[in-house]
């Protein structure tokens, strides 16, 4: 019997109960659909996370102070003085794998202008900042390096400092504000980020040279971090271990003592939080694929119905010449029609969910062809896995009992 013949008895018999058919594929729909529609979000989460950690600079290391113990006491990075701005000149003079590097002093307060004020956090940084930082300046300029080295009373304002000070649309170049009572020139505006992948907002901040910031606010002398830019995106690891060493020798630390310092660039977080992603994506994908099995229990359970409820015509066309193997493919074929047909009604459905989600709840999805393809594979396995038992079991009927069979 050709392969056309065939899905066309199989299509006859299926229209015969048009919706017993249609409820044993409900489950490959809804099953199909669900795949589609969870690895949709699971993926547009991931590449979300992975272009908002690149937003932050996938070229970027940053140091920390580490944590010691001393006399039995941890003392955690917060508290440790371990980082000197001498550090940041023997990182650039010894590392060829970086870039950029520029020390990092913060402090909380309340910035004033005029009877207005609002609570944000003041950076203290150099010159590199918005090459490492991957920034720009919407209008006004960046302090110079003779700013830096008179700790000049200079400062850059996020978008979020202005609009909360200054109203929406301002340009604040030229005004003077005051953070701590210290008043501060505003010579610049950053351009506006928005939120990190943690939530927070990149825009509530104030930028001073570090030297203003160490010596006027904090009265310290060392420095909280060291951020760093490795010379491409691969070159991160490398410059992780140019740091390790040129630190371990420039603050004399044994071979037996641990680093003082940690190392952190944003491959490691963008493969930690790729794991993380990948992990719920197959978890969302099992749970989805549940339905798929049901699916197939339902299309196993529907052809054993038919295979009884047709056992006189099966018997029948064994005694006019039909073979087993006939009786097989017809069943096994519409076991496969039925899988399919509801895969592809399910992948339908489940781009359409997809794009529903992503714009009535603004999540990020993404529907890969590839999930598509799996999933019209797995419904012809389905169809066949399913349905091959009861195709089996009427192949193998006795022609005269079947005949008999009322």
């Amino acid at each position: 019997m050709s392969i056309k013949n065939l899905f066309k008895i199989a299509l006859n018999a299926l229209l015969r109960n048009k919706f017993r058919a249609f409820l044993t594929m409900l489950g490959i729909i809804i099953g199909v659909a669900s795949v589609i529609a969870m690895l949709a979000i699971g993926e547009g989460s991931k590449i979300s996370i992975q272009q908002q950690i690149s937003g932050m600079g996938l070229n970027l290391v940053t140091v920390v102070p580490g944590s010691q113990q001393r006399g039995g006491v941890q003392f955690g990075y917060s508290t440790m003085q371990t980082l000197k701005e001498t550090d940041v000149n023997v990182i650039l003079a010894e590392c060829p794998a970086i870039l950029a590097a520029t020390p990092e002093v913060r402090g909380n307060g309340q910035v004033v202008f005029g009877s207005l004020n609002w609570p944000t956090t003041i950076y203290g940084e150099n010159e590199s900042y918005l090459q490492i930082r991957e920034r720009s300046v919407a209008s006004g300029r960046m302090f110079t390096e003779r700013e830096l080295s008179s700790a000049a009373k200079v400062c850059l304002l996020g978008q979020t400092v202005v609009q909360n000070l200054f109203g929406f649309n301002a340009d604040p170049v030229g005004q003077v504000i005051r953070f701590k009572k210290i008043p501060f020139l505003v010579i610049g505006v950053l351009a506006p980020k928005g939120l990190n992948t943690f939530g927070q907002d990149q825009d509530d901040l104030i930028l001073a040279p570090y030297t203003t910031v160490q010596k006027r606010i904090l009265a310290i002398t060392w420095v909280q971090s060291i951020y760093t830019s490795a010379v491409d995106s691969k070159s991160t690891d490398l410059a992780s271990e140019q740091i390790e060493l040129a630190l371990r020798a420039h603050h004399r630390i044994k071979a037996s003592d641990p680093d003082d310092f940690t190392i952190r660039n944003q491959t490691e977080l963008l493969s930690t939080f790729s794991s993380v992603s990948n992990i719920l994506t197959v978890l969302l994908g099992a749970i989805a694929g549940i339905s798929l099995l049901v699916g197939g229990i339902g299309i196993m359970n529907i052809m054993y119905v038919s295979v009884t409820e047709r056992t006189r015509e099966i018997g029948l066309r064994m005694a006019i010449g039909g073979k087993g193997v006939d009786i097989l493919l017809q069943f096994l074929a519409e076991s496969v029609l039925i899988s399919v047909t509801g895969g592809i009604i399910g992948i339908l459905l489940g781009f359409i969910a997809s794009r529903v989600i992503g714009s009535t709840m603004s999540w990020p999805v993404l529907v890969l062809p590839d999930s598509e393809v799996l999933s019209f594979a797995v419904c012809t396995v389905i169809g066949i896995f399913f349905g091959w038992y009861p195709a089996k079991k009427a192949s193998n009927l006795n022609p005269i009992d079947a005949l008999r069979y009322e």
